[in-house]
């Protein structure tokens, strides 16, 4: 039976690896670009800008709730779900729940006004999970991004 509890340093190469699992099981292998020098330095440096639970079994990180604060002019402080990755050999052991779980009751302590996060519109499983959980899906939204390629030249 896996545990959930709070990421810590040490596990940061172990959710590092699910996280560059997720990035195959969404057709994007080469996409991954983070390291574990800059997860450490990011989420547990002078200024930590993320936090995360892992569900642990055996001594290894199986199971991974990435998430960070947001704030909306509209509803005020917000917890955002970056990734919520099982590892493929423990997916329907009931991990994801648990990891949701804890990320709800996370949101729960702190009072923020709501919990957001993305699924991609092909990811029929996850779709169902959130939908059986009771989620909003706003298909009206549309995410966008410019990434370092793009803000490097950009000159306004």
């Amino acid at each position: 039976m896996a545990t959930i509890r709070i990421g810590n340093l040490n596990d940061v190469e172990g959710a590092l690896e699910l996280i560059r699992e997720l990035a195959e099981y969404e057709k994007a292998p080469d996409a991954v670009e983070n390291t574990v020098e800059r997860m450490r330095k990011d989420g547990f440096g002078d200024k930590p800008v993320f936090e995360f639970f892992v569900a642990e079994e055996s001594g290894e990180v199986v199971g991974l709730a990435l998430y960070y604060y947001g704030y909306s002019t509209w509803k005020g402080r917000f917890l955002y779900l970056e990734d919520l990755i099982v590892t493929a050999s423990y997916r329907g052991k009931g991990l994801g729940k648990q990891l949701f779980d804890a990320i709800i009751f996370k949101a729960k302590e702190e009072g923020v006004a709501l919990v957001g996060w993305q699924v991609l519109d092909w990811n029929e499983p996850a779709i169902a999970f959130y939908k059986k959980l009771g989620a909003s899906l706003h298909p009206e939204w549309i995410n966008c991004r410019l990434y370092k390629n793009q803000i490097d030249p950009y000159e306004g």
